[in-house]
């Protein structure tokens, strides 16, 4: 598991991976806002678990690359909504899959230095 995460950096740069992870959930919530009439309701409750586990922190570079592919495979069925924020889902997403998680995060309290 430990291949997972480069690193979980503190201080600032664990804050700025922090509003980026709640960045990245707060997008995916409102990407789901404007598509929730156009998708199956299994298909809603499944993605709203994915912004609460970025929030947390938990399993980050998993759910960060579910936040690249999930928003395409609703893009490529119902079409883009709103290509701002479809823009900025994909850069986030993409930010996050590369940094990891930081230190305050479920993943750096499980996976981090002991």
């Amino acid at each position: 598991m430990q291949r997972l995460f480069s690193m979980f950096p503190r201080g600032w740069p664990g804050l700025a991976l922090l509003s980026l992870r709640l960045s990245v959930a707060l997008a995916v919530v409102a990407h789901l806002h404007d598509v929730h009439h156009q998708v199956a309701g299994w298909v809603y409750a499944a993605a709203i678990s994915l912004p609460v586990s970025l929030g947390a922190g938990l399993l980050t570079p998993i759910g960060a690359r579910v936040a690249l592919v999930a928003p395409a495979v609703i893009w490529s069925s119902v079409g883009v909504p709103n290509s701002g924020l479809a823009t900025i889902v994909t850069l986030d997403a993409l930010a996050l899959a590369l940094l990891g998680p930081g230190a305050y995060s479920i993943d750096a309290y499980r996976f981090g230095r002991r």
